[in-house]
């Protein structure tokens, strides 16, 4: 394959809530691109990157599809994520692997609360984005209002560089904001023109003295100033259209390579590069979607896997494109290509190095457990399979079977994931399951600080000694761990796994959740130059956390949401009385337009099927959205308690007994 150099590659990301238009907008710039001959449908099920058989009944994307195009000669690798707040992590993942985005927003519905969290976090790792205000043909788009609101709730670098000519029906597409000549342009136009240079005008003295001077500014004097912000991603182009009718396409397909910037590395260094997806294949097994940002892959390479700490050999390089494939051989830095033969790589394993590979960004938060069921015994062991490999797809099901009850435990994001989760598994492994009630996950945390103690001295031969001390910690900071045990008395080795056990053994606290938001200390410890092995501190570590736990005590805390609801305003009265008593804590109503906004947080428990009764009390008129808020302690009446998995290391008889598997 020829090499392509990385000033002819991006990366681009389209993210957006759900039903903005993501998938179609894909499928336009596929079909523009020459990519496909015939355009699909999300509606129809024929949208090409909804390949599975759950997206095209739903009509929802629910994993992240990679495609490509190539336009000027430039290469763009596509990735069209999920707008479904279910399928957060998939987005998640996305994000970490992008150098560029496209943040599409309804001009119809607005800003809406995932396209507030996913721009959080593409500021938060500084990915330069393009705002696409979609659906200009719907009855109801509102462009001028639309692009203040994603001023107001996003940020004032929003700047159009188009306006749109005509709206819903009579929408036509948009003129240049950037062209020279501007005596041409509408009323309405101006004020497009006006909100462009006004604010590229407040960033920069000059340019401000230039246009107080002569009351405007030209487009040579806008550009290196407009480039400079963007790349930094501190200004974002702002591009109108209608992608169910093919408007503003070609001219969102010349803003990627005209606005987003290529990716860095280098090539001849050594091989840093990301796993950000996995997908099977009949045939040739497990597909690792790589994100290379230093050095080069070659077929039959021998390549580390720094987070497991294994060899694995790359059998064949591919570029995946709408289920068609080419075998190329080779992935240089800054590229994106599905790589076969990593075998037991997971999602997020990074592989070669570390160095170059950015931070994640934490966007999803499981708020489910679900128990789930199967036909048969003799399914079990199919059903385990089954699910470990969807857990290495997506490693926050966190997926848990407990051997001795043959129970199989997940964490879901909520009713959505659940009904996919079965259908994959029906179509994909032959397996029919289903799912218990969903419970909330709450969380613990010491009501206290205290001291835990252990002597694992016996049966010889065995030496462990620690004690730990714990404290609450502020909300949200987590665990935090250290050690002063004296090296002398303990030594660094031994001390390194006790640093390792300790986030496991806080897994399950006194009534059976996880346990966060605490300091720990190892305050001191002893090993025997004589009985001591490093296995003894698997072993005393948790007992002497749960010793601790013991004597601080535990209280609850649970997950809450925020919200935002718009209701017409003759249900107001109605909707506020069912989210107080759902101890729902509110913002000051506001009144737009004949209907009342709401927004404030409301815990996961009391809500679960508020949707659903939401649409019944507004006669389907209410619109709500949803984002992780944070955990907080729950009211004294709230008692969940959780059954434990394995036994308990507060008895301590029985918990050495079963580690030591002679029960």
């Amino acid at each position: 394959m020829k090499e392509v150099q990385q000033n002819q590659i991006r990366n681009v990301g389209i993210f957006a809530h759900v039903d903005a238009g993501k998938t179609t907008t894909t499928e336009q710039i596929l079909f523009e691109s020459g990519r496909i001959r015939t355009l699909g449908s999300v509606d129809d099920g024929t949208a090409q990157t909804d390949w599975l058989d759950v997206e095209r009944e739903r009509g929802i994307s629910v994993r992240a599809a990679v495609t490509r195009f190539v336009r000027n000669g430039v290469h763009v690798n596509l990735v069209d994520t999920p707008g479904h707040v279910d399928f957060l992590s998939e987005v998640e993942r996305s994000l970490r692997v992008m150098d560029g985005a496209i943040l599409i927003v309804s001009a119809v519905e607005g800003v809406q609360a995932q396209t507030e969290l996913i721009w959080q976090a593409l500021r938060d790792l500084r990915i330069p984005t393009i705002l696409y205000v979609n659906k200009l043909d719907r009855v109801g788009a509102d462009p001028m209002h639309t692009l203040k609101s994603i001023r107001r709730l996003l940020t004032y670098g929003a700047i159009p560089i188009q306006a749109p000519i005509g709206v819903e029906e009579d929408f036509a597409g948009s003129a240049n904001m950037l062209q020279e000549e501007t005596h041409h342009l509408s009323i309405e136009d101006e004020l497009y023109r006006e909100m462009l240079v006004e604010t590229m005008a407040e960033r920069d003295e000059t340019l401000l003295g230039r246009y107080i001077e002569k009351g405007y500014i030209t487009t040579a004097e806008l550009l290196p100033m407009l480039e400079d912000g963007i790349f930094r991603s501190e200004l974002f182009p702002v591009l109108f259209g209608a992608s169910n009718r093919g408007i503003g396409i070609p001219e969102l397909m010349d803003a990627i390579l005209r606005w987003l910037p290529g990716p860095l590395g280098d090539s001849a260094a050594p091989v840093a590069g990301i796993i950000f997806k996995l997908e099977r294949d009949p045939d040739m097994g497990r597909i690792a979607y790589v994100r290379l940002y230093n050095g080069t892959l070659r077929n039959r390479d021998t390549v580390h896997n720094v987070t497991q700490d294994i060899q694995e050999k790359v059998t064949q390089i591919r570029k995946i494109d709408i289920r068609k494939s080419e075998d190329v051989g080779i992935l240089q830095a800054g590229d994106i290509a599905a790589v076969f033969g990593l075998s037991r790589s997971r999602i997020g394993d990074i592989i070669g190095t570390v160095t170059g590979i950015p931070d994640a960004r934490k966007l999803a938060v499981p708020l489910l457990t679900v128990q789930v069921r199967w036909r048969s015994e003799a399914e079990y062991p199919k059903v385990v399979a089954a699910f470990r490999e969807l857990a290495d797809e997506d490693p926050l099901l966190d997926v848990q079977w407990q051997h001795e009850d043959r129970e199989l435990h997940l964490k879901v994001m909520g009713p959505i994931q659940m009904e996919v989760l079965a259908s994959v598994l029906k179509s994909r492994f032959g397996l029919e399951v289903t799912f218990d009630r969903p419970s909330v996950i709450y969380k613990e945390t010491p009501t206290k600080t205290g001291e835990g103690f252990v002597a694992y001295t016996m049966p010889k031969p065995c030496w462990a000694i620690l004690r730990f001390r714990i404290e609450p910690g502020e909300r949200g900071s987590g665990l935090q761990y250290s050690s002063i045990a004296r090296p002398e008395r303990l030594l660094e080795s031994y001390q390194n796994e006790v640093a390792r056990r300790v986030s496991e053994a806080l897994q399950q606290g006194l009534h059976g959740w996880e346990v966060t938001d605490l300091k720990v200390t190892l305050v001191e410890g002893e090993h025997h130059v004589w009985h001591t092995h490093p296995l003894d501190f698997v072993v005393a570590t948790p007992m002497g956390i749960m010793n601790g736990l013991a004597n601080t005590g535990t209280k609850l805390l649970e997950p809450l949401l925020y919200f935002r609801l718009s209701v017409p305003e003759e249900f107001g009265g109605k909707v506020m009385t069912e989210l107080v008593v759902m101890r729902g804590e509110l913002d000051s109503p506001v009144i737009r337009s004949g209907r009342l906004e709401l927004e404030g947080v409301l815990p996961v428990a009391t809500s679960l099927n508020f949707p659903a009764r939401l649409g019944s009390m507004t006669k389907g008129r209410g619109i709500l959205s949803t984002t992780f808020a944070y955990y907080r302690e729950c009211p004294p009446e709230v008692n969940a308690e959780r059954k434990r998995q394995g036994v308990n290391p507060l008895d301590q008889a029985k918990y050495i007994l079963s580690v030591r598997n002679a029960l």
